[in-house]
């Protein structure tokens, strides 16, 4: 059995020792970007390699590109394959946000075409709830080859996300929190508000109380007043820097919405340009 979206702290657990489960600790803090790797050291699941979002999961950032430009294919492919994950290999990635920052792993794999990878619900925190162990020991595996290739159709970038607006051919969904959305608090981009057009449904409320992702009929009801009814084609999602919008296409997979595609530059790339348009106010969706 293979998993493509969530995996339980349960599942994983029976596969520690599994040469063919690679798990990816994804810790990371926009505020202390050494934290993850420090708190990695500390303790993490046994077997994790530590996957850095700044250096491992993002490209170099350009005058025009925002916070976390997606990385160079082949180079990750590299990476992955360093890392000793092969097609055969069922990939599960964790953080301690509620999967926030482990999702763009989770993204980055199934853009690639690798199916086989997860997200650990509820992440290490629920992992510890259910009594397993941590360990300080660095993991080594034995590299493979990746052989995964980018779909050119899994991202839009900003020209074509303005096409598409103008259009009507986009349902852009902005996973920020509702403050920022409306541009009433921006504590990390330059300029506040949002892209005209987009409706807010923060990645947030794809969690329960305990940090896991809610059902799929949740989701569903979640996401139903957002999107309508257009087409998982036309769906968009964007966030701060195009991570934690990767949560929000994990959400939109596990309730029915799958093919939707992801802004990578986000709000940090449609403000490089001042002549793009910008929203300062506006209701989120329910």
């Amino acid at each position: 059995m293979s998993y493509s979206t969530l995996v339980t702290a349960t599942a994983l657990a029976r596969h520690l020792d599994d040469p063919d489960w690679a798990v990816f600790d994804c810790r990371f803090q926009l505020t202390d970007t050494a934290a993850g790797r420090r708190a990695y050291d500390r303790g993490h699941i046994p077997g994790a390699c530590y996957a850095d979002l700044d250096r491992d999961l993002s490209g170099p950032v350009t005058a025009d590109s925002g916070r976390h430009p997606l990385p160079d294919p082949a180079q990750l492919a590299r990476r992955l394959g360093n890392w000793g994950v092969d097609e055969r290999t069922q990939v599960v990635a964790y953080d301690d946000a509620g999967g926030a920052i482990a999702a763009r792993l989770w993204w980055l794999l199934h853009w690639l075409g690798h199916e086989k990878a997860a997200l650990l619900d509820g992440g290490l925190d629920q992992w510890q709830r259910d009594g397993h162990p941590v360990t300080d020991r660095v993991a080594a595996r034995a590299p493979r080859t990746f052989a995964g290739r980018a779909n050119p159709d899994g991202a839009v970038d900003t020209e074509a996300l303005s096409a598409a607006l103008a259009a009507g051919k986009c349902r852009l969904v902005d996973a920020r929190g509702t403050e920022r959305f409306r541009g009433e608090h921006e504590p990390i981009d330059p300029v506040a508000g949002h892209v005209p057009g987009a409706v807010n449904v923060p990645y947030s409320r794809n969690l329960d109380a305990h940090g896991c992702f809610r059902s799929a009929a949740e989701l569903q009801a979640l996401y139903a007043g957002a999107l309508g009814t257009a087409p998982a084609g036309e769906v968009v999602t964007m966030c701060g820097s195009g991570v934690t919008a990767c949560h929000t296409l994990l959400a939109l997979e596990i309730a029915g919405w799958e093919g939707a595609r992801l802004y990578a530059g986000s709000w940090s790339e449609w403000i490089r340009d001042p002549a793009r348009p910008v929203a300062g106010t506006a209701a989120p969706s329910d």
